[in-house]
């Protein structure tokens, strides 16, 4: 799977109009297109941000989509007076346990891997650190976005409330075996 990451970052008072345009008119557009496998969306209007991620079968959908989809996502930046950056990923792990809604807290965290350690890392992430995850209270997904030319990844994990992620992250035990079997990888 193939993932295309929108950053945007906006004027936290027009965001929201951003935000109901892309509900509205982007995302059927880019969700009727051959080879897309749906979008997700998350903001965060406080602070001005919205991660709008489209999901597709392979590396030519996403380019086929390109020329689509870029005149909703210009459309939806104007309307946020903010700007976009675009960086495409595989999506070598992927693990939903529960349902999402409105609401779902998102964790994201960027890491850059050195490319001959991706496939460990994938590895380590999809063996060690999602199950371990998934015992969490409140957690219902998690995805691991790479770019194996460059190294640049992106841990997501998905919780039913903002405020679990956070208590998850707090857990001493949870989070410090996580990080030491990643290491190890």
């Amino acid at each position: 799977m193939q993932a295309r990451l929108n950053l945007i970052t906006a004027d936290p008072v027009r965001l929201g109009d951003a935000v109901k345009f892309i509900e509205a008119e982007a995302r059927p557009v880019a969700e009727s297109l051959p080879g897309s496998l749906g979008m997700s969306l998350y903001a965060n209007p406080e602070l001005g941000v919205a991660i709008l991620e489209s999901f597709w079968a392979s590396r030519a959908a996403v380019v086929q989509s390109g020329e689509m989809v870029s005149p909703s996502r210009d459309e939806a930046v104007r309307r946020a007076a903010g700007t976009v950056t675009i960086e495409p990923y595989r999506v070598p792990v992927f693990e939903q346990e529960a349902p999402l809604s409105a609401g779902a807290g998102l964790r994201l965290t960027r890491m850059n891997i050195e490319p001959s350690r991706v496939a460990d890392v994938v590895e380590a992430y999809g063996d060690t650190a999602v199950p371990r995850l998934a015992e969490a209270k409140g957690f219902c997904g998690a995805l691991l976005l790479v770019n194996r030319g460059t190294g640049h990844s992106i841990s997501e994990t998905i919780w039913r409330t903002p405020r679990r992620w956070l208590a998850a992250a707090a857990s001493p035990l949870r989070s410090g075996s996580i990080r030491s079997r990643r290491r190890a990888a």
